[in-house]
């Protein structure tokens, strides 16, 4: 599988194409959707995926939509306007000849999730190098989010990767000890 890291606008957020066997999914399409689509053009978009609800994460939504024509998914937690799928926690999506598991993490937001491919874990705005994600805008909060933290992503293996929404990646080994 190929990861394709592309940071976009203002906040610098990071949009994950994820690519196998000339398939691929978009994560987080939060803006600039003239360089999300020269980075897929060449590929058969199977589905767009956003972590959350929050603006810097789906400002391109419906651009990148009508580029690749690819339904778009997210939690019912913080379904709003534009999306025509929705996430459950444990749900399968296949893409080439790879698994995505949507794990649902509450606590950034109601419907927050994070989405694990091998032994890649793309964890939105949930989970940072040296700390979990801001929970003071309105459906954060913070116990929730520690116990998503602990309960459903401090149990996968040290050598996952975590690719977080914003700045450089990390593994769960190296977050480990914080929870």
């Amino acid at each position: 599988m190929d990861i394709n890291r592309i940071v976009v606008g203002g906040l610098d957020n990071n949009c994950y194409v994820l690519i196998s066997d000339n398939r691929g999914i978009i994560i987080d399409p939060g803006d600039d959707a003239a360089k999300i689509a020269g980075a897929v053009q060449d590929f058969q978009i199977e589905i767009i995926l956003a972590t959350h609800r929050h603006f810097d994460h789906i400002t391109a939504l419906k651009q990148v939509k009508d580029v690749t024509g690819a339904d778009a998914a997210i939690h019912p937690s913080d379904w709003v306007a534009g999306f025509d799928m929705k996430l459950i926690d444990g749900q399968i999506i296949k893409f080439g000849v790879e698994e995505l598991k949507v794990i649902h993490t509450p606590g950034h937001t109601p419907g927050g999730c994070c989405f694990l491919v091998g032994g890649n874990l793309f964890s939105g705005d949930t989970l940072f190098p040296n700390g979990p994600g801001n929970t003071m805008f309105p459906g954060g909060d913070e116990q929730e989010i520690l116990r998503s933290i602990r309960e459903k992503l401090m149990i996968l293996p040290d050598a996952t990767t975590v690719y977080p929404g914003h700045g450089p990646k990390t593994t769960i080994g190296q977050e480990r000890a914080l929870y």
